[in-house]
């Protein structure tokens, strides 16, 4: 007994195992038990057609969705990245809906199935996000608080937060090129084979998700050039180091390739085209009088200015720590260390990438999510020091600089706090009432505080006007967390309600004990380290005389 008490006394000092535990825990609280999007419940049922004999789109959803594949069969038109991901907890959700237990629930929302695969993919995600981020941040040589402040930050105050909540492909695209950064930088430092492999598995995987995460696979390779440059390396050095990296990562990154080629190949049979040309050809035959360039037919200033201000889909408002990140660099960049220079310049480049690329398609704010999920993940990779450097440098930028972060992280742990209070598509629906423009943002707000007080109606948001389907009306009118939606829709027993806000509860306090226990560690370990340094010091002093 003693023997396994020893050691889990030893890992609630570890910081990064307190990591991992606060970001299992902040995905359990959020979670609502739906999948958040309809692209996600498509993208379930392509995994369930992976091993099931149920089609990947059934014929009542076309045209709205589905393209036709070989022999006439309806496809869906997403990568298989996500569906793969979600493969194991589709297995066990439907073997558990499928006990006698839940006979008399079986067929109401939220499902028995959705409630497992939201909850264990999204705490899957999270806890091995925060560890990846973790060790990132630490080999980028921030402090061990700096880089606990900087996975907190990523996993709270930006849209990462909301996308635990909501399981689209967003946080597994983090993740996996949080990976590939990690581990191909590794190699960068140490020249382990293995750890390239590793990286370039995971920006390769990536593709398999969706394909513009070719621009991630590019921005890791553009990172580790930058490093080099930054450090003096030229000429041969570099040449060689180039040569090492393409003898190992192109046959990964050509693999993966080849993957997704013959998992077109299956559906639509063709090795060279994508989803977006198949979908492009049949909708134009059923809308003839549609642009020729469909669906890249929006203006390209549209698509561009409009993610960086439209009051819709800004990034500046919906992830208002890329603004300090942004501050940072212009007034603190010769303090920087020649590899971060080279994450923020990889970063921003990166950013600028996915808006360029997406400015020109038919729905280039991501339509129904939100914010602009289409480049929401490089705005929080983009974003990712930000709060890391403000600690490391705050002592040397001044109290106006110091205060206008500290109210920027409190802007933005207002923002991600909203984004997960209710389900996404209620200022959707309000919008089609309000019309445009809205500020996003401030409506949430004003939906909290009235929902809170009870002036919903009263305040004319119209929830009563927004839908007619019953569930959606349902979920748009109560606090977007499982236990509120279970009582709220009156399906489920009692006592399954009062135990659900018990654990919920339950989760709750234990996030905050975490949160707390992992506050002390750091405290003590400052001191240890202001020990050591002190002593150090002493040691260093010339004698006396």
């Amino acid at each position: 007994m003693l023997m396994t008490m020893v050691p889990m006394r030893n890992w609630f000092q570890n910081p990064p195992f307190l990591l991992g535990l606060a970001a299992g825990l902040i995905a359990f609280a959020v979670q609502s038990g739906e999948l958040g999007s309809a692209d996600t419940q498509h993208r379930l049922q392509s995994t369930h057609a992976f091993w099931t004999s149920e089609p990947p789109v059934f014929p009542e959803e076309y045209p709205e969705f589905g393209v036709h594949g070989r022999g006439g069969s309806l496809q869906s038109w997403y990568g298989m990245g996500q569906s793969l991901l979600m493969l194991p907890a589709d297995v066990l959700g439907t073997w558990v809906e499928q006990l006698p237990a839940f006979a008399d629930y079986n067929g109401n929302d939220p499902s028995v199935r959705n409630i497992i695969v939201s909850y264990s993919t999204n705490i899957f995600l999270s806890v091995l996000s925060a560890l990846v981020c973790f060790r990132f941040l630490t080999q980028l040589n921030f402090a061990v608080e700096q880089a606990v402040a900087g996975v907190l930050a990523l996993l709270l105050l930006t849209s990462h937060f909301h996308y635990t909540q909501n399981l689209m492909e967003n946080n597994y695209i983090c993740l996996l090129t949080l990976t590939g950064l990690s581990y191909q930088y590794e190699w960068l430092r140490n020249g382990r084979r293995r750890a390239l492999l590793i990286g370039s598995g995971a920006f390769g995987l990536n593709l398999l998700t969706r394909l513009t995460t070719g621009m991630d696979l590019l921005a890791g390779a553009l990172f580790l050039l930058l490093v080099l440059w930054f450090e003096g390396v030229r000429g041969q050095a570099l040449w060689n180091r180039f040569r090492g990296y393409i003898a190992t990562a192109l046959p990964v990154y050509a693999i993966f390739g080849l993957i997704d080629r013959l998992y077109q190949y299956y559906r639509f049979g063709s090795f060279f085209n994508t989803y977006v040309s198949v979908v492009a050809r049949e909708t134009l035959k059923r809308h003839p009088n549609w642009p020729v360039n469909y669906p890249f037919e929006t203006p390209f200033h549209i698509g561009f200015f409009g993610a960086l201000f439209a009051p819709e889909k800004s990034i500046f408002l919906f992830d208002p720590l890329l603004i300090l990140m942004i501050l940072l660099a212009a007034v603190a960049w010769r303090r920087f260390t020649g590899v971060v220079k080279a994450y923020a310049i990889t970063g921003f480049l990166l950013l600028l990438a996915y808006i360029c690329f997406y400015a020109r398609y038919t729905v280039w704010s991501g339509d129904s999510a939100w914010g602009d999920r289409y480049v929401s993940t490089s705005v929080e990779l983009a974003a990712l020091l930000a709060l890391p450097l403000l600690l490391r440098h705050h002592s040397e930028l001044g109290k106006l600089v110091w205060n206008t972060g500290v109210a920027l992280l409190a802007l933005s742990a207002l923002v991600q706090a909203a984004s997960v209070a209710f389900w996404l598509s209620l200022e959707i629906y309000q919008i089609k009432i309000f019309g445009h423009p809205t500020f996003v943002i401030a409506l949430r707000l004003e939906n909290i505080v009235a929902f809170a007080l009870g002036k919903v109606d009263a305040w004319g948001l119209g929830t009563h006007a927004m839908t007619e389907d019953p569930w959606d009306y349902v979920h748009v009118t109560t606090w977007n967390f499982l236990p509120f939606l279970l009582k709220r829709t009156g399906e489920a027993p009692l006592w399954v309600v009062n135990l659900a806000f018990m654990v919920w509860i339950a989760g709750l306090a234990a996030l905050a004990s975490t949160l707390l226990r992992l506050c002390k560690v750091l405290a003590q370990l400052n001191q240890f380290n202001y020990r050591v340094n002190n002593e150090a010091g002493k040691q260093a002093l010339p004698p006396v005389g």
